[in-house]
């Protein structure tokens, strides 16, 4: 593990990336908007579960191996753009009403047993299917592995699960101001209409940018 300062500086660092507004912040913020803290906390987690994938990918050198192969890196990236669009895609023609389903997820509306799976495991495969998250830990998390380092596997997954356990909170506040805001501000069906309708089109063009995203190697 590294020193106290760069854990510190490690710490700073993933804090001020989650902050950072994407197609993972604008996914849960634009659940508990439509239908409050819980909706976004739970969105937030489940895109938490998905960066998990990418910490133990990196860590076994999975994503290493993407990172080299440009098949491997066109086929997740693909398969993430397709998602990201088909996101995007539902919430721009889905009709609006109180019986509108959650905005990304689909499911039974509200927040219930069927939504609120629906609502973790939309947050997962948008992590999940992004080969940019991957690309991002293999970055950003072993410049703060010592390069004499026994057990830098053991060392990654370490700093891996600290940063995913960082970002629980940037999640999380993020859904407590959304579902705040939605309170305070009074939102009414229409206003979340139109937001629906502004998310769906960011959708597709986090969706499109992957894309168009070329192998770092090329």
């Amino acid at each position: 593990m590294p020193e106290l300062h760069q854990l510190l500086l490690f710490v700073a660092a993933g804090l001020l990336l989650n902050l950072t507004p994407g197609p993972d912040v604008l996914y849960i913020v634009s659940h508990a908007l439509r239908s409050g803290t819980r909706a976004g906390i739970v969105a937030g987690l489940g895109i938490t579960a998905g960066c998990f994938v990418h910490i133990v990918a990196a860590a076994l050198g999975v994503s290493a191996l993407m990172a080299a192969s440009s098949t491997a890196f066109g086929l997740l990236k693909w398969l993430g753009a397709a998602y990201l669009l088909w996101i995007g895609l539902r919430m721009l023609f889905s009709r609006g009403g109180q019986n509108t389903p959650n905005l990304i997820a689909g499911g039974a509306a509200g927040t219930g047993a069927i939504g609120i799976k629906a609502l973790f495991f939309g947050g997962f495969w948008t992590n999940a299917l992004n080969p940019k998250v991957a690309l991002f830990f293999l970055a950003f998390v072993p410049q703060f592995i010592a390069p004499d380092a026994q057990h830098k596997p053991l060392a990654f997954f370490l700093l891996g699960l600290l940063f995913n356990f960082n970002g629980i909170f940037i999640n999380v506040a993020w859904a407590v101001l959304a579902g705040w805001m939605a309170r305070r501000l009074g939102v009414v069906q229409r206003g979340m209409q139109a937001l629906q309708r502004v998310a769906g089109l960011m959708f597709i063009g986090f969706g499109l940018k992957l894309a168009l995203t070329d192998h770092p190697a090329t």
